[in-house]
C-alpha cells in the first residue's frame, strides 16, 4: 500500500472508505460458487441461494462461523485454515483477478483518490484485499486496506469504518463510505458516515435505505462535481 500520500484536499470529504467485493471487484458470485463446491467436496449439499444469503456484505469471519453452524458436518477449522482450503476453489473459477475489476468503480476510485485519502475496508482476508488492490492497479493510491482480521465486529457493525477513520485521524462524520450491500450500508450509517450506495446486486437484492446517494453504476457519479469543490494541496 502507498502509505500516507502527499496529495490532500482541504475540506470535505475527509476520506473515502470503499468496500471491495461487489464494489470494486465483481467477486461475490465467484466466492459463492467456490463455497458451494468446497462444501460439496466435503459431502455437504448447499444451494447457491443459501450461500448468497450467508455471504453478501459480510465478513469472512462471520461467514466461516455461520458455515460451521449451518453445516455441523464440516470438520472444525480456524478461519485461516478454511480460507486457505477455499482459495483453490476460487482459483479454478478465476485465473486472473484483474478480469473481475469493475472498470467504472476503479475509475471512480482513481478520481476520488485525487481529492481525499482512500481506504479499502473489506470483510475478506487482509491478504486477499491487498492482492485485489494490486490486481485493480490502484494499490499505489490506497492509503491502507483493512481485512476481516484487522478490526472487531464485521458489517453491519461499524467497527471497520471507525477503525479506518481513527487510523487516518479524521472525523467519521466527514467520511464517505462506498458500499453495495445492506450490511455495508448499515455499517456506514452506524459509523455516522455519509453513504454512497452502489445498487448492482440484481441476483441478490439489497436494502439500500439510508444512502445519501444511490446509483446502479459509479459512472453515474460526477466525482468532481459532487465532491471536488475546494482546494487541493500537494
Amino acid at each position: 500500500m502507498s502509505g500516507l500520500l502527499p496529495r490532500r484536499r482541504k475540506g470535505w470529504p475527509a476520506a473515502f472508505l470503499f468496500d471491495l467485493d461487489g464494489t470494486l471487484v465483481d467477486t461475490k458470485t465467484v466466492w459463492v460458487q467456490a463455497i458451494v463446491a468446497f462444501l460439496g467436496d466435503r459431502g455437504i449439499c448447499a444451494t447457491l441461494e443459501q450461500i448468497n444469503a450467508m455471504v453478501f456484505g459480510r465478513s469472512w469471519l462471520d461467514i466461516q462461523a455461520d458455515m460451521h453452524r449451518m453445516f455441523p458436518k464440516l470438520a472444525p477449522a480456524a478461519p485461516a485454515e478454511d480460507a486457505a482450503a477455499l482459495r483453490p476453489y476460487y482459483a479454478k473459477l478465476v485465473s486472473d483477478t484483474a478480469s473481475l475489476a469493475i472498470p467504472s468503480s476503479v475509475d471512480f476510485f482513481r478520481k476520488a483518490a485525487r481529492l481525499a485519502p482512500c481506504v479499502i475496508v473489506s470483510g475478506s482476508p487482509h491478504a486477499d484485499v491487498q492482492a485485489a488492490a494490486e490486481a485493480c492497479g490502484i494499490a499505489h493510491q490506497v492509503e491502507f486496506v483493512l481485512g476481516a482480521e484487522d478490526y472487531g465486529r464485521g458489517k453491519p457493525a461499524p467497527d471497520g469504518f471507525l477503525k479506518a477513520a481513527e487510523m487516518l485521524d479524521v472525523d467519521a462524520s466527514e467520511c464517505v463510505v462506498v458500499e453495495d450491500s445492506s450490511a455495508g450500508v448499515a455499517a456506514g450509517r452506524a459509523a455516522g458516515m455519509h453513504v454512497l450506495g452502489l445498487d448492482r446486486n440484481a441476483a441478490c437484492p439489497q436494502n439500500m435505505a439510508g444512502c445519501e446517494w444511490l446509483v446502479h453504476d459509479l459512472s453515474e457519479m460526477d466525482v468532481d462535481a459532487v465532491f471536488g469543490d475546494g482546494e487541493v494541496e500537494g
